[in-house]
């Protein structure tokens, strides 16, 4: 092999080492880039988790996302009565808002 050919492939490989340790670390912090939803993951999924079913009075977490539209973290609860509330959370884990959907779950 020559010199310049192995110089090539060596940058192409540190390429796609770089490529998939920024992609971890997107994933793992969370980063939406507005085009697809990152669930919560976690320490943060338990304690997003407690605050939004405190909120509700009980039901089921049913999905979770961080860096929503509306605020840092969002947990859709399903409550017992099956009907979707959606508790917004800051960085601290505080409720900012909640929205009912008032439609039942699809089984």
């Amino acid at each position: 092999m020559n010199r310049r050919f192995r110089i090539t492939i060596a940058g192409a490989a540190v390429a796609a080492v770089a490529a998939a340790v920024g992609t971890g670390i997107a994933a793992a912090g969370g980063v939406n880039d507005g085009g697809t939803e990152v669930s919560i993951t976690g320490d943060a999924l338990k304690r997003a988790s407690a605050a939004a079913l405190e909120h509700t009075g009980g039901g089921s977490v049913n999905q979770t996302e961080v860096d929503d539209e509306e605020s840092y973290y969002e947990v859709e609860v399903m409550l017992e009565d099956g009907s979707l509330e959606d508790v917004q959370l800051d960085r601290d884990f505080t409720v900012v808002g909640g929205e009912s959907d008032n439609d039942t779950a699809e089984d």
